[in-house]
């Protein structure tokens, strides 16, 4: 998959595209719908193209701390288009300056420049300075240049609107069977393993302490039951784990950190790539007295999550 930088106007495109415009944050079980419709779409061997934002428009114009960070990292987000059949993805530099464009512009100048067969959004799709055209007003501005807009209703789960918004929501709460249901997948986090105090070695809990996540979402502090997948040029291996996020009050921590205790697993992962996939919240970050209470709670920890998951203690 092509990905191509824009600070200004993108780069004139030959090849006819079917274009989808959003952030695509999660790449929830909605924008898979727009995918799907695109990729059945190709009739004459179009390319699909995503018109996608570098940052959240609420981060940028109002500052909003839940913006700041994603569902899924730069790179994640990429990896899942492209194995959604994405050929080509604009990453748009979006900044207050570009925020001040109109739809007039959007449309005259942006989008003509992308030799565009269709588009394909969804019906709550909003463009242009203060964000005062709709899904109605691409449409009318498209027919100029002979362009048909596909606007694709909602999709709902359980009566609801899927959203980023709304899966932050429950990354946030912990919730995270129902941001399955709505990615489609886990939520999880791509990182590198970094030394840390290891102090969970010290008290019979080796984890691997995950770096490089700064880029996402924080789920609610707490110990999860979940799955570390460690990639290797060869092959990759999936374990079942223990998920310690949070700040750590028992040792005094200061920030926030991602740690992971493998079941059923030895040997060093130090600077391996590894993706941690969060599968059940099990309990709220506590204030221990002293380490042999934490301890004790990891052992109670380790055998409930045994228990689920039909493995027999060590």
């Amino acid at each position: 998959m092509e990905t191509i930088e824009v600070t200004a106007l993108p780069p004139a495109n030959e090849k006819p595209t079917i274009l989808l415009i959003g952030k695509f944050d999660g790449l929830h079980i909605g924008h898979q719908q727009l995918l799907d419709q695109a990729n059945a779409y190709r009739e004459n061997g179009e390319d699909v193209a995503v018109f996608g934002f570098s940052d959240h428009p609420l981060w940028v114009l109002k500052g909003d701390p839940a913006y700041e960070k994603s569902l899924s990292s730069f790179k994640d987000k990429l990896q899942m288009l492209k194995r959604a059949g994405v050929d080509r993805y604009y990453n748009i530099y979006f900044t207050k300056e570009y925020a001040q464009i109109t739809p007039e512009q959007f449309v005259n100048e942006q989008l003509t420049q992308l030799n565009i067969s269709r588009i394909i959004i969804g019906e709550g799709f909003k463009f242009g300075k203060g964000r005062n055209a709709d899904a109605e007003g691409l449409t009318e501005l498209c027919k100029e240049h002979r362009i048909p807009v596909t606007v694709l209703p909602h999709v709902s789960f359980n009566h609801e609107k899927v959203s980023s918004t709304k899966v932050r929501q429950l990354v946030a709460g912990g919730q995270m069977e129902a941001v399955q249901a709505l990615l489609g997948r886990p939520f999880e986090t791509t990182g590198v393993v970094e030394k840390g105090e290891q102090l969970g070695r010290q008290l019979g809990f080796p984890t691997l302490n995950l770096g490089e996540i700064e880029e996402y979402v924080e789920p609610k502090p707490g110990v999860y039951l979940g799955v570390v997948e460690v990639h290797d040029e060869q092959a990759s291996a999936q374990y079942y784990s223990l998920i310690s996020a949070g700040y750590r009050p028992t040792v005094n921590g200061q920030t926030y950190k991602v740690e992971a205790y493998l079941l059923n697993f030895s040997g060093d992962l130090y600077g391996k790539k590894v993706t941690v996939k969060y599968l059940r919240f099990m309990r709220g970050e506590e204030n221990f007295n002293g380490l042999d209470a934490l301890v004790e709670h990891m052992q109670q920890d380790e055998q409930q999550a045994r228990e689920i998951l039909g493995l027999a203690a060590e």
